[in-house]
């Protein structure tokens, strides 16, 4: 783990930090299982923590970004009210789909490292797929901002997971 604390959002604490190192270590992690280089993890006001992480090689599946998969686990396992006072942390800032999914669970808060444009400057090519250049805060303004977002921040750290992977 790097000792990087550069953030360009002031509402990032440290207490955000050392979760978003974490998500980070998870990133690694489904880097290293052969999946795009991304991972989450939702912690609850109780502090309990559900962890995911992208599968959308190994699994064949589009939609397993770590956000998609991390609300699909955090869904059955928590209630509404739960979900609202939990904060979501991401490596990556989520993209469009992953932050409709996170609207629809009600998760209340979101805090990620990379932001999307500084990811789109690191991928030359993503497989063929075009990246949605959507941030997160305007798909959650148009569900009504329910969901607080905090980020960017770790911008080192966050993007030394991606470093030779989208070239």
């Amino acid at each position: 783990m790097t000792t990087d604390t550069t953030t360009t959002d002031p509402t990032v604490t440290p207490a955000d930090l050392a979760q978003l190192h974490r998500a980070i270590e998870v990133a690694q992690q489904a880097r290293d299982h052969g999946n795009h280089p991304f991972g989450s993890l939702l912690l609850t006001a109780d502090g309990d923590v559900v962890e995911a992480e992208n599968t959308v090689v190994t699994e064949g599946d589009p939609t397993g970004h770590a956000e998609t998969n991390l609300v699909r686990l955090v869904a059955q396992r928590f209630d509404k009210p739960t979900l609202k006072a939990a904060t979501l942390y991401t490596s990556t800032e989520p993209c469009a789909m992953c932050a409709g999914a996170i609207h629809w669970a009600g998760i209340g808060r979101v805090v990620y490292a990379l932001a999307e444009q500084q990811l789109l400057g690191m991928v030359t090519e993503q497989e063929g797929e075009s990246t949605l250049d959507l941030p997160c805060r305007e798909v959650f303004a148009r569900g009504g901002g329910a969901v607080s977002v905090s980020g960017p921040a770790l911008f080192d750290e966050a993007s030394a997971v991606h470093a030779g992977f989208w070239s």
